[in-house]
This record gives C-alpha cells, structure tokens and sequence, in this order.
C-alpha cells in the first residue's frame, strides 16, 4: 500500500511547490503535469498517465484539490470511478477520503464546479480579447493600451529588413546584432 501525491499546474511559470506543501508529509512516489491544463482529459497527460499505470489496490493517491485531476467534470468522474474500481483510494485535502457512493457524489458536484470554472475562464478571456479587439478598431490601441493583439513586437521589422539588406548580411548575423531569433528575422524580412 502506497502513498502517492499528484500535483498539478496548467502553465510553466508556475510550481508544484505549493501543492507540495500543502499536502505535507512523505509520499512513497510523487507524479505531477507541469504546465499542462486541467482540460487536457487526464490519461492523456503524462505525470497522471505514468500514475495510472503505478498504483495498485490499496494505494492512496494524495490531491490538494479536485480541479487538480482536471477541470473537465465527466473526465474527472470517470478517473476517480476507474481509481475506485482498481481499489484505490482517493484523498483530496479538506474532504478526506472519497470511496463509492456519497464519496463519488460529492465528487461529480465538485468536478461540475471546477468545469463551471474552467468555461468562466475562457469567457472571461473571449470577453478581454473581443474588448481589445473593439478597442484597436476604434483608436488604435487595445484597451490596455498596447499596440497589437499577441506577444508584442521583438525589434522593429522595417529596420531588421533595411539592415540586413543594407548589410547584406546573412540572417543568424541579423538576428544576433538585433538579439532576435532566426524565426523573427525570416518573418521580418519576407515582407518585404
């Protein structure tokens, strides 16, 4: 009988560490997705793929939260319906525990709010882009005062080209004198 953390976060720039201290004590294995988003279905991740091909009957698998087995609420039921029938059992901090019946109840309730969460996210992300969208149109800037939509602009794109034409240089001796990548000066320079 195992004692097995899972921890999870949806992109690179943030840690498991919390979770991590958050569950405490000593785990006889540790899995976790790093950058990988709750909405991506559960097997289909690889930290939770390699757990499910780990435990066994009578291993505990140890989450901080529900919404760190996924966001999407079937996804989420039937991972813990499969941990369930293999004989494992799942314990999520501040619920305990969780087995057939009431346990798998409260679960499906839990997992219909983490995917409740997961559309107020991308409405709330749709809402900022349309916003900013609206907002270009009209003056130029979105409305939070940048000058496109995406990542913004590595150098200008005019003097990239007109240096490397003028220079005749080549493009990794472009790319180093402005400190671009090789990709930005071949974009750059193909519109002309």
């Amino acid at each position: 009988m195992s004692r097995i953390a899972y921890y999870r976060v949806s992109t690179e720039g943030q840690s498991t560490e919390s979770q991590r201290k958050a569950l405490g004590g000593s785990f006889d294995k540790e899995f976790a997705d790093e950058g990988v988003s709750g909405s991506v279905r559960a097997v289909d991740r690889p930290g939770f793929s390699e757990l499910l091909s780990y435990v066994r009957d009578g291993d505990t698998v140890c989450v901080t939260a529900i919404d760190r087995l996924g966001r999407d609420a079937l996804d989420v039921q039937s991972v813990v319906r499969d941990l369930i029938g293999k004989g494992v059992i799942i314990d999520v901090q501040g619920l305990g525990p969780i087995a057939k019946g009431v346990g798998e109840l409260v679960v499906a309730v839990l997992a219909q709010i983490a995917d409740m969460e997961r559309q107020r996210i991308k409405e709330r992300c749709d809402a900022g882009r349309a916003a900013a969208r609206a907002s270009l149109a009209a003056n130029g800037k979105t409305h939070r005062g940048k000058a496109s939509l995406g990542r913004p602009f590595a150098a200008d794109a005019s003097a990239v080209a007109s240096w490397r034409r003028e220079k005749a240089a080549s493009i990794a001796q472009t790319a180093e004198h402005f400190g671009v990548s090789l990709a930005t000066v071949k974009r750059y320079c193909s519109k002309e």
